[in-house]
């Protein structure tokens, strides 16, 4: 799997009608060969910021199954004219993925012999 990684710059002002224009192409790319999923967060800091995070099965489906479809024009129609500047888009490869044991001191122990997390008042006078 391949994620698609673009920052977003939208004019400012035009935040609105780019989440309206988006709700819209959002079904354009879901119906691509080769998309599994997509997320657009906009940014808490910067208010014309967004992020867009695109899985693709493999990298083709995006650069070539994508961007070189009819489909691939109507996005442009729809979102192309609210950035500046022209984002840069960016592939990138899981290396982990979050399925991660749980704690223990000893990473090396099994799983049956993990540490189960104590609970801890805030009142208990001993926590560190």
């Amino acid at each position: 799997m391949v994620l698609e990684v673009a920052i977003l710059d939208v004019k400012p002002g035009q935040e609105s009608e780019f989440e309206e224009a988006f709700n819209v192409a959002q079904a354009i790319i879901s119906s691509m060969a080769g998309y599994v999923s997509h997320q657009l967060q906009r940014c808490i800091e910067k208010e014309s910021r967004y992020i867009l995070l695109v899985n693709w099965l493999k990298l083709e489906d995006h650069t070539e199954g994508f961007r070189q479809s009819a489909e691939y024009q109507e996005w442009k129609k729809l979102l192309h004219h609210y950035y500046d500047p022209f984002p840069t888009v960016e592939h990138y490869k899981s290396v982990f993925n979050g399925d991660v044991r749980p704690y223990t001191k000893d990473p090396r122990a099994p799983l049956d012999r993990i540490d189960e997390p104590r609970h801890v008042s805030p009142h208990d006078a001993t926590a560190n």
